[in-house]
């Protein structure tokens, strides 16, 4: 998980008086809210907005160039699609060595000491460490690719196609090497621009190339994609002012290694990350048929759709300020929990809203050809609604460097789906590969609380364990009027359920950061929000 060292995130800890009664109408924010915990909530919606915001132009975005491909290429083409995705992410991981994300931490350290020396030698050794990096993930996909398209499609009729895609890794890892910068130096607007400039530059490759030449565009979509991207990040980190430094292949390979040492965590559960994936889209791809991949890998796109932005946040902000006080226990099991509540608080009404419309939304999204994937997207839902409560307690892991938590863990976890996979595959047909991910974050959350407890003494908040019950009752309701009521009727319960999780969501947030804070002034706007969600 990237991110970058944060100390304007640091706060002291909550004391017991801040866990007082609930005031009936908070004149500017809840009675057990101190000011502490207001600033440190302001802090979680701030790099939300940002993040989320250009997670929400790119979901618009990416809306519209998949509706498009949909159209183009029909599910054997989003299949292919996702197949050449998911091998070379797989590849990538293995050849990056987790320098990408372990290059944050360096840059923000060398960052934080004010030594601009230092930053730009850590810089320049991060970026030929990437580009190395690069050139062995081509050369490992050249070597791979006649394994890969055997296994993958039956046939080497593929093997060319792989090994050319091969050139995606090298401008991935450059560009890689790029974003760690501007995230290690928290130039977080900078990141915004590249989430969304990248998003246009692929998609009018991918209207034009597909257009013209159909699945013959693949390749060159895929690769004009990666290079448009590395020059948008090249172009803004240009704006970030270096001195100019010298530095020999000794101290560069110094550096690696320190870099390849930090990255291995992150290295080795980003290689399980891909690998499942990859084996899950092949396995239903052999079994059930490329299109049924392509339905698949529609419906886990959208579910996470809307948890995405939380997770990018926390990606980006919520990680290095958890590191910042990462031996201080009260301190981070307070800010994991209000990186809860405020997570459950902004998915919430996004993951009801896809309960409620899953075919329409697969029909918006994709074409009609995709509406069996509407029956996927409860059980992901679920899946993802475990996710947003539990990836803030897994980071505690991340912030600590309790590096054998974090195997036992990625391990934990993608064993264990993958063998759900393969055994509710077998079951239930295409709808057990979303069963499985579902059942996955039950056992992660499980156990990634226990570790959690182990290492910090975590705990649930007050507040944390009124969030479950309430959001739980709404997910719950929602799922069984998706899964067991007519077709008209999922739809009018799944559209009032989502209007009064919305009511209660802006209602929380606004008891957590007080009528004063421009968001909750941007909502008393809107006439009827007042009295409606009783703020």
């Amino acid at each position: 998980m990237d991110a970058e060292v944060s100390r304007s995130g640091a706060q002291p800890p909550r004391s017991s008086s801040d866990d007082s009664t609930l005031a009936a109408e908070p004149p500017v924010a809840d009675a057990r809210t101190s000011e502490e915990q207001v600033f440190s909530y302001s802090q979680i919606i701030r790099s939300s907005s940002i993040v989320g915001g250009a997670q929400g132009i790119n979901y618009l975005i990416a809306m519209v160039r998949t509706k498009l491909v949909a159209i183009m290429l029909g599910p054997t083409g989003v299949g292919l699609v996702g197949l050449c995705l998911s091998a070379m992410g797989f590849l990538g991981m293995i050849a990056g060595l987790g320098i990408g994300s372990s290059g944050v931490r360096e840059v923000a350290e060398a960052n934080g000491t004010g030594d601009a020396q230092r930053v730009a030698r850590t810089v320049k050794a991060l970026r030929r460490a990437c580009a190395v990096t690069g050139v062995f993930g081509w050369v490992l996909a050249i070597a791979s690719a006649p394994w890969l398209s055997s296994w993958m499609f039956e046939s080497t009729n593929r093997t060319v196609m792989l090994a050319v895609l091969g050139g995606t890794l090298l401008l991935g890892a450059i560009q890689a090497g790029q974003s760690a910068v501007l995230q290690g130096m928290r130039r977080i607007r900078d990141l915004a621009y590249l989430t969304v400039l990248s998003s246009v530059a692929s998609t009018l490759l991918a209207v034009a190339l597909y257009s013209w030449l159909g699945q013959r565009g693949i390749v060159p979509v895929l690769i004009g994609s990666a290079a448009a991207s590395l020059a948008i990040s090249w172009c803004l980190v240009r704006k970030v002012r270096l001195p100019k430094v010298g530095l020999t292949w000794r101290e560069t390979w110094q550096i690696s290694k320190r870099l390849a040492s930090v990255g291995f965590a992150f290295s080795y559960g980003a290689i399980l990350a891909a690998a499942v994936p990859l084996i899950t889209s092949s396995l239903i791809a052999r079994q059930l048929g490329l299109a049924a991949s392509g339905i698949y890998q529609a419906a886990w796109a959208i579910s996470g759709m809307f948890a995405g932005f939380i997770l990018s946040a926390m990606m980006t902000d919520f990680y290095p300020r958890l590191t910042a006080v990462a031996n201080n226990h009260p301190q981070v099991n307070r800010l994991v929990n209000e990186q809860i509540e405020i997570g459950i608080l902004l998915a919430l009404p996004g993951l009801l809203a896809t309960l409620a419309f899953a075919p329409w939304v697969m029909k918006i999204f994709y074409t009609t050809k995709f509406v069996s994937g509407a029956e996927l997207l409860p059980w992901f839902v679920l899946g993802i609604f475990g996710r947003v409560v539990g990836w803030p307690i897994g980071v505690i892991q991340m912030a600590k460097g309790a590096t054998w938590w974090l195997v036992v863990t990625q391990t934990h976890g993608n064993v264990i789906l993958l063998i759900l996979t393969i055994l509710l595959l077998k079951m239930f047909g295409l709808p057990g590969a979303a069963i499985a991910f579902a059942l996955l974050y039950v056992a992660q959350n499980i156990l990634g609380f226990a570790i959690a407890r182990h290492l910090t003494q975590f705990h649930w908040s007050r507040n944390v364990i009124e969030l479950l019950v309430a959001s739980g009752v709404f997910v719950g309701v929602a799922f069984a009027f998706q899964r067991f009521g007519a077709s008209w009727l999922a739809i009018t319960a799944g559209a009032a359920l989502t209007l009064a999780a919305c009511c209660f969501c802006l209602r929380e947030i606004a008891r957590r950061l007080g009528q004063n804070h421009r968001l909750v002034r941007f909502a008393l706007r809107i006439p009827g929000v007042a009295s409606v969600c009783r703020i």
